[in-house]
């Protein structure tokens, strides 16, 4: 059995190809709309977060023979818990890495920062209209930085998810303000939303291709809307890919294939 830490788009599809390839993988997700989606295409799933002790001790107790690391870019404490709990079992521990948004042909319109409090305090400095499609993980950040000042519209964009909406009434961020929608995102659909709100400036994560990172950028340069693009979590992860038959290949070679 493979433990697969999932709850994207491209980890359901590489988790897919994993059992296609005859293996048994296990995924782990956050949300019972991932575990619902997983389930459609037969896999196998559990729900919940989990430690990295509780994580060693799941893959001990079911005797799996390598963790393969397929969550989101940003999910930091998922992928610590794996390398660590992937080190504690002692089983290989293998990333895969969405193909990173080049950058190239952005232009000025484009800054890019190390982390979401520089990006609020940049923010902060610009002013305007501000729409903010990191998710609501770290909307505190931005709502104590940038909430409160004259010269500041704050923006959320999130999943249309009860907690969400009261995470987003006890930052004190008007329903008016609140773009609640489930993704992905087209180029044509990110300028209307930009052009109903007035944005002056996106802000955005290096979540890769699959995340629709382009489709957001785009319609940005292309309305000359200015963008912050927070950088991927520093992680040293080892083996990595980007790519599915790699993982695969590399599945094969640790089980003898």
């Amino acid at each position: 059995m493979i433990l697969m830490l999932c709850g994207t788009s491209d980890a359901r599809e590489l988790a897919v190809r994993v059992k296609a390839s005859g293996y048994e993988p296990l995924a782990s997700v956050v949300t019972e709309s991932a575990a619902a989606s997983l389930a459609s295409a037969g896999l196998a799933v559990r729900t919940g977060r989990l430690t990295a002790a509780e994580m060693a001790a799941l893959i001990r107790e079911q005797g799996m023979t390598a963790v393969v690391d397929a969550s989101h870019p940003f999910a930091e404490e998922a992928h610590r818990n794996a390398i660590a709990a992937a080190a504690e079992a002692g089983v290989p521990y293998i990333r895969y890495e969405r193909e990173r948004e080049s950058g190239e042909g952005r232009g000025s319109l484009v800054a890019y920062a190390a982390d979401y409090e520089e990006a609020a305090a940049e923010a902060a400095r610009r002013g305007g209209v501000v729409m903010l499609t990191t998710g609501s993980k770290t909307l505190h950040i931005f709502a104590a930085r940038l909430q409160g000042l004259p010269d500041v519209t704050l923006i959320a964009r999130m999943l249309p998810r009860t907690d969400n909406m009261v995470k987003c009434e006890e930052l004190g961020i008007p329903q008016r303000n609140i773009v609640a929608m489930q993704g992905p995102f087209s180029k044509e659909l990110n300028k209307a939303l930009y052009a109903h709100y007035g944005v002056t400036l996106m802000i955005t994560k290096e979540s890769g291709k699959a995340g629709a990172v382009d489709e957001k950028l785009e319609a940005a340069a292309e309305m000359g809307i200015e963008t912050i693009v927070i950088g991927r979590p520093d992680i040293e992860f080892g083996t990595a890919y980007s790519d599915y038959g790699a993982v695969i290949a590399h599945l094969d070679g640790l089980h003898g294939r």
